[in-house]
């Protein structure tokens, strides 16, 4: 897989994200390896760039990595160094203008997103993780819910993944503890789907994400959202949305298709559109 990627992936570089278009889906891969990873505006803007040039451009699914030792450590804070500004920074400021419009990204994409966790994931990059749909982490790979080290709070949308995925008891520990969570341990409570080996990791996740790209799109993108909204929704609702959601799929030429293909036993060929 690996010399395929190489040979047909079409590849643009930004200073601080790395794009790469394998046709039905995307893989971003955050570029800040001396500093892990962690964001500055630029990466903010970068990768908020690259997210929307690819759903604008119909891909069906992106996966997200990162390069180098580390996946992402959250924010740089030698930009929000105290010491060096007039008087206190307005972090609100930063998460209104940054992380929660990327983490509203992610959840509001109409396709699956894939994370590939590939070494410590800290603070908000623990937390942009989880706002992916399906994360996959390297055996050697940890979560850290580190605010609690600065003074801080959780955010990237982090006190509301964790309390949803483990429950108060867990999210409380991790957040006011910041001990470090391995990756087995993760997979092991639900935090993420699975722990993997760290050699195989980007070539689990990139087949994951070419499977997911060539699948019925619509129905994996309602299949999200539904998933996403059963949180706040009773039975009643969720079963009304069910059936409004499937009437759509069912419309659909990969229904179709997929039923075509199951009754003449052999593999389907979805396109992801709707007519």
């Amino acid at each position: 897989m690996q010399s395929l990627i190489v040979t047909y992936g079409e590849t643009a570089m930004s200073e601080t994200v790395q794009v790469q278009n394998y046709g039905n889906w995307t893989e971003l891969t955050l570029n800040r390896p001396d500093r892990l990873n962690s964001f500055n505006d630029e990466m903010h803007h970068a990768l908020r760039n690259a997210i929307e040039t690819a759903r604008d451009n119909d891909t069906r699914a992106i996966m997200l990595t990162g390069a180098g030792r580390g996946f992402c450590a959250g924010q740089d804070l030698g930009d929000r160094d105290p010491s060096k500004m007039d008087g206190p920074p307005d972090l609100g400021t930063t998460l209104e203008n940054f992380y929660n419009p990327l983490v509203r990204l992610i959840r509001s994409l109409e396709f699956p997103v894939v994370c590939a966790v590939n070494g410590v994931a800290a603070g908000a990059g623990a937390n942009i993780a989880l706002a992916c749909d399906l994360v996959l982490a390297a055996q050697s790979a940890k979560f850290i819910q580190s605010f609690a080290k600065v003074g801080l709070v959780p955010d990237g949308g982090g006190s509301w993944s964790l309390t949803h995925l483990l429950g108060e008891a867990r999210a409380k520990a991790l957040a006011l503890t910041a001990e470090p969570l391995t990756a087995t341990q993760a997979a092991e409570w639900g935090m993420i789907w699975k722990a993997v080996p760290d050699d195989t990791l980007l070539t689990e996740a990139r087949a994951l994400a070419e499977k997911l790209g060539s699948g019925p799109t619509i129905g994996l993108g309602r299949t999200k959202h539904l998933i996403q909204a059963a949180h706040t929704h009773t039975l009643d609702v969720q079963l009304d949305l069910e059936a409004e959601n499937q009437r759509v799929c069912g419309a659909t030429p990969d229904y179709a298709e997929g039923v075509s293909a199951f009754l003449g036993k052999r593999a389907p060929v979805f396109t992801g559109r709707s007519s």
